[in-house]
């Protein structure tokens, strides 16, 4: 099995700026992960912004800027969240993906909408 990419578009809710990224699918991830680059793309000024603490896939803790509101798009499915402003590539992490009920196909390597749920996402309530 090898990697998953989706082409995502993110719009920062308060000036409205959109970008259209391709974001690595990381199952392993939590949250939205984007550069510094993307931020600065959607007029975050990354100084300004609050901060969270996260821990990196080798153990490692680090505080990391955090920006918000912003929305992700994927087919016909978006998701009101925040991101880390980490690394150097973008990755969509797990909380998003179940929010707008997304699943990896792995034969076909590509992120897909729920098949049980074609027309909106459906959440686990319990």
């Amino acid at each position: 099995m090898g990697l998953t990419y989706a082409t995502l578009k993110i719009t920062n809710l308060f000036n409205r700026k959109q970008v259209e990224i391709d974001a690595l699918v990381d199952t392993g991830a939590t949250f939205m992960c984007v550069t510094e680059e993307i931020a600065l793309q959607l007029g975050f000024d990354i100084t300004e912004v609050s901060q969270q603490v996260v821990t990196l896939a080798d153990g490692h803790q680090r505080k990391v800027p955090k920006i918000a509101p912003i929305e992700i798009a994927f087919a016909n499915r978006t998701y009101v969240t925040e991101a880390v402003v980490l690394g150097n590539e973008p990755l969509l992490g797990v909380i998003p993906m179940e929010a707008m009920d997304l699943i990896v196909d792995p034969r076909q390597q590509v992120l897909i909408v729920n098949p049980q749920h074609p027309n909106y996402p459906v959440a686990l309530a319990k």
